[in-house]
């Protein structure tokens, strides 16, 4: 079984590592009578896990359920049908991630907007928009901001940087999730029994360890911090899957060269200068307070929603069941479309769309395997 260890960086290390997982699981398995229930929370995590094929080995002997942590995934419909409403207006340049083209609004998708002429344009520097907006002061340039810890920053610094150029035409369509609203709302629903979170290494540069005390102080559950190779994942699981033996609850760091207790604190204060909490909508779970930013109310020229009001139509409903896989609830191969009315070239939700999506990992790298 071992073989379906792909793009290890070094397999005589990770081998061994898998297999003193598995005897982990398997003491686990002894002492609680099922297997450990461990929740990835990054869509990174769980595109890693599954190319890697840590979760396919696994799967005998550890549950991975992959968790809210995609950002397009999680982008409420309505959200995504007024992203394509505004580009649809005039003289207008929009700017997005490459993976918010293909996501299915309700009616059609940005990149059926860009094929019928309008100008959206794919950045990989998101900060590119703000110089797109300078060198095109006669259309109104609009950013779509979504996006976790992990590109939050970089929103709030285009404020800055269009702030200290004096650029009236741009603006950001926020969207985004903050991490921890999301985790209390799954842990308070109680739909799936978890023994441990894989917490994503990058938004934890930004956040911290302590950040999230508060899964182990309210929830009486741990956590362990850990990055994206191989190695590190197997690590990581390993040792979640230890915590939860000793049930003596608490967050391990296993990504220490990058993450610190307090995070970044200057990336912080950062955010705190441009941004304020505000109540979000995520798809399949509906409105969550207080988790997700918007522009302070002195940045208000530079927030799109209140530049450019859009009406929306009721959303579409469709079989799709995105919803519950973000939540945790069902893997995607357990959707009826998954596979056949839903696959890359004809997606039904974004979960099949994104490269961080459930759905497409599972349909890419795993669905032999289950």
């Amino acid at each position: 079984m071992l073989e379906v260890l792909k793009q290890s960086s070094n397999p005589e290390i990770c081998k061994p590592m898998a297999k003193a997982v598995i005897e982990r699981a398997k003491h686990f398995h002894e002492t609680f009578g099922r297997r450990p229930v461990l929740m990835e929370v990054c869509g990174s995590h769980t595109m890693a896990l599954a190319r890697t094929g840590i979760k396919p080995l696994l799967k005998d002997h550890v549950q991975l359920i992959s968790g809210p942590g995609c950002p397009v995934c999680v982008t409420d419909q309505r959200s995504i049908d007024s992203m394509i409403a505004l580009a649809e207006g005039d003289n207008r340049i929009i700017c997005t991630f490459g993976d918010m083209m293909r996501v299915p609004g309700s009616n059609k998708s940005l990149l059926d907007c860009k094929i019928a002429g309008k100008d959206i344009r794919v950045l990989y520097s998101p900060i590119e928009a703000v110089s797109i907006a300078e060198a095109n002061p006669e259309k109104d340039v609009i950013f779509l901001g979504i996006g976790f810890e992990t590109t939050i920053p970089i929103l709030a610094l285009m404020v800055g940087e269009a702030e200290k150029r004096g650029i009236n035409n741009f603006s950001i369509w926020m969207a985004t999730k903050l991490l921890e609203p999301v985790l209390r709302y799954l842990l308070d629903a109680g739909d799936v029994q978890l023994d441990g979170f894989i917490l994503p290494g990058h938004v934890s540069i930004v956040l911290g360890e302590d950040s999230y005390s508060f899964l182990v102080k309210d929830y009486h559950i741990s956590g362990v911090i850990t990055g994206f190779e191989t190695a590190e994942l197997l690590s990581g699981i390993y040792k979640l899957i230890g915590l939860a033996l000793s049930e003596m609850p608490r967050i391990q760091n296993d990504h220490p060269a990058v993450v610190t207790k307090k995070g970044n604190q200057m990336t912080q204060r950062w955010i705190g200068r441009y941004l304020s909490k505000c109540d979000e909508a995520w798809r399949g779970i509906g409105v969550i307070k207080g988790s997700g930013l918007d522009l302070r109310q002195e940045y208000d020229k530079y927030n799109a929603k209140i530049r450019f009001g859009v009406e929306t139509i009721e959303p579409r409903k469709t079989k799709c069941r995105c919803g519950e896989v973000i939540r945790g609830v069902i893997a995607p191969n357990e959707c009826p479309l998954f596979g056949k009315a839903c696959h890359p070239m004809n997606p039904i939700g974004p979960c099949m769309v994104s490269a961080e999506g459930s759905c497409a990992a599972y349909y890419q790298y795993m669905r032999e395997s289950y």
